[in-house]
């Protein structure tokens, strides 16, 4: 039959009909595919790209959905979508209504896990293995761990855990795009872990086993150590081996002929309760496609792109987004003060801090994907008298939750932390949305915290946590700045003072980050119609400028919060406690997200339409809470 064989696939089950002949094919189609679909929409390419076989041949090899697949992180998973039913809709993938760009339960049943943060698979994976085992099910459950999960603390935790369980009905799949192993190396191990996890060699094991059994004296140990000096000399696996795990590799991950009878060895491995078993198999990063092999990270998350080429869109002049700004003026204070230091948790390029890299490499940290490591890490800097300043997107931030506490806030310690991708954050969905950092925040011991209304203002801010003898974090958004001029002397900004921008009489709004610009353009268009808004620019959520905020409210009668965040226990929460302890009792409204998982979409500013946070539902907000005082 003639034309794709992607067309003929519906589901795995489908695609177990094949042969093994077809189903290289279907790698293969996959992999063009996938480029020509995010040379369209863009998405994530590089890591897609990296784990075409590993995924289909888990497919093909395992009775999914009935054998559970919990994937770490969702970007290297395309091709796993693409097998189960939502090829067609990779047109609008990442848009309102449609398919997201990780992994959820909701969208598939081939979605066992949720996946939007690393390290979490294999915990997952051994739930479900313990879970299937309850209830005297069977069928496995996988763990396909990547792309820098093995980084995460939590991973080595789980793996403890299942070696000391001794879970049989687990497998771990670690797909290695970083490791560089010669080919004659790669070649013997991969050829000696076919044949080593073969149902022969498993016997003949088994047989020599018993039969030194029989023998007197350290036999038996003797033999065990040499099986082991073997193991070491011929694969990295000792470290598995030792957490209780059978390690198989490391293999060629895009070799899917030795991909799919790996896993058929390890499947009957399994059937035989001889798990947990890691397989550790080499790949590359963009794998089949030149351009995103030679530059994985540009091509991690790429725009659209011409498929020949793989040349980008060239991008329109603009403003310089709050990363890059946020890494040129941290520069300029660690070169005033070089007890400033930065840390990231494997997102220097994400959050610009490769530019302090290249600028200071001694005063770098790139801790892997590892937040509470860095935070503990960072506090343990502050301890000895440095001034460290952690980058970490406000999504992962909640990961180290505890050690913010225990760590920092409680012991009052000189931490900066820079929370990236505040507030919504489009495409990325509800995994990734920054909306709770002020309330997981603004509760803590000591800490100050903040939220510049635009690119220079980040610049003083930055200066002001920096500078503050203790715990400060600043929130700024992803993307362009709005394009203001940068100050050419960066200045603290006295702790928890306000901004007046404009006075008025009828309403006061008190607007904090990047809802100020909206709040002034709402006041002016309430101005046309003779209502006269007072706005103030927050800058600090914590300590409030209580004193300011009371006085306007008292003077204009009524209130408007407005910020990016979740309105639980958020800011416009702040501003309420303010005015209750005031004892000043004025209509308030506060506009938020509302409690409600935030979902992909393209657009940030549909986002916030959608929710008022714009400068049209702020005016709307302001009407309808003065209509009622006003005569008729």
């Amino acid at each position: 039959m003639s034309g794709k064989l992607l067309d003929r696939i519906g589901s795995p089950e489908d695609l177990r009909s094949l042969s093994r002949e077809e189903v290289v094919r279907v790698a293969e189609e996959l992999r063009t595919e996938i480029v020509e679909r995010v040379s369209q929409t863009g998405g994530h390419l590089a890591s897609s790209l990296g784990a075409v076989e590993l995924i289909t041949a888990l497919h093909y090899v395992f009775r999914t959905p009935h054998d559970r697949i919990a994937f770490d992180v969702g970007h290297q998973a395309y091709a796993h979508k693409m097998l189960t039913g939502r090829r067609k809709a990779f047109a609008t993938i990442g848009q309102d209504g449609s398919i997201a760009k990780f992994l959820r339960r909701s969208e598939s049943p081939y979605d066992a896990f949720g996946a939007g943060h690393a390290g979490t698979s294999i915990s997952a994976a051994l739930g479900m293995a313990q879970a299937m085992q309850h209830q005297d099910r069977d069928g496995f459950a996988i763990a396909f761990i990547g792309d820098g999960g093995m980084t995460a603390g939590m991973a080595f935790e789980a793996l403890n855990h299942a070696g000391d369980l001794k879970q049989r009905n687990l497998l771990v799949v670690l797909n290695d795009n970083e490791m560089s192993i010669s080919p004659n190396v790669g070649a013997m191990s991969s050829y000696l872990s076919r044949k080593l996890s073969g149902p022969m060699v498993r016997r003949m094991k088994g047989w020599a086993k018993e039969f030194l059994d029989s023998m007197p004296g350290d036999m038996l140990h003797w033999a065990q150590k040499a099986e082991e000096s073997l193991k070491v000399f011929f694969s990295p696996g000792l470290l598995f081996e030792a957490l209780g795990f059978k390690y198989v590799g490391p293999i060629q991950g895009h070799r899917i002929d030795v991909v799919m009878e790996t896993f058929e060895n390890v499947r009957q491995m399994l059937i035989n309760g001889d798990g947990p078993v890691l397989v550790h198999a080499l790949t590359a990063k963009g794998y089949g496609y030149e351009p995103a092999e030679r530059d994985p990270v540009v091509y991690h998350g790429p725009g659209p792109f011409e498929v020949e080429s793989g040349k980008m869109a060239a991008k329109k002049p603009g403003p310089p987004p709050y990363q890059k700004v946020f890494a040129q003026t941290l520069i300029r204070l660690a070169e005033e003060d070089e007890r400033i230091c930065g840390i990231t948790a494997a997102m220097a390029d994400g959050t610009s801090l490769s530019m302090f890299q290249r600028r200071f490499p001694a005063r770098f940290y790139d801790v892997g994907i590892a937040e509470q490591h860095a935070v503990t890490f960072a506090a343990g800097l502050a301890a000895e008298g440095m001034k460290p300043v952690a980058a970490i997107y406000s999504t992962f931030l909640q990961r180290a939750y505890d050690q913010v506490v225990h760590d920092v806030c409680v012991q009052n310690l000189d931490v900066t932390l820079a929370l990236d991708r505040a507030g919504l954050v489009g495409a990325d969905g509800a995994t990734h949305q920054g909306l709770y950092d002020f309330a997981y925040l603004r509760t803590l011991p000591h800490v100050i915290l903040m939220a510049p209304k635009d690119e220079n203002e980040l610049q003083h801010l930055l200066r002001t946590a920096v500078e503050y003898p203790g715990p400060a974090a600043v929130r700024y958004p992803r993307g362009a700045g709005l394009g203001v001029p940068l100050d050419p002397e960066i200045k603290a900004i006295p702790v928890g003072a306000s901004e007046l921008l404009r006075d008025g009489d009828d309403a006061l709004v008190v607007a904090v980050g990047t809802l100020v610009h909206p709040a002034l353009e709402a006041a002016s268009q309430l101005a046309a119609d003779g209502v006269s808004v007072a706005v103030v620019n927050a800058r600090f959520v914590k300590p409030l400028d209580a004193e300011r905020i009371v006085a306007l409210a008292r003077r204009c009668g009524a209130v408007v919060t407005a910020e990016e965040h979740s309105g639980m226990g958020g800011f416009g929460t702040a501003v309420l406690e303010a005015l209750a302890e005031a004892g000043c009792a004025v209509p308030t409204r506060c506009l938020a997200i509302p409690d409600q998982l935030v979902e992909h979409d393209t657009d940030v500013d549909a986002q916030k339409a959608r929710f008022g946070l714009d400068a049209a539902g702020i005016a709307r907000a302001v009407e309808a809470l003065i209509r009622p005082r006003q005569p008729r």
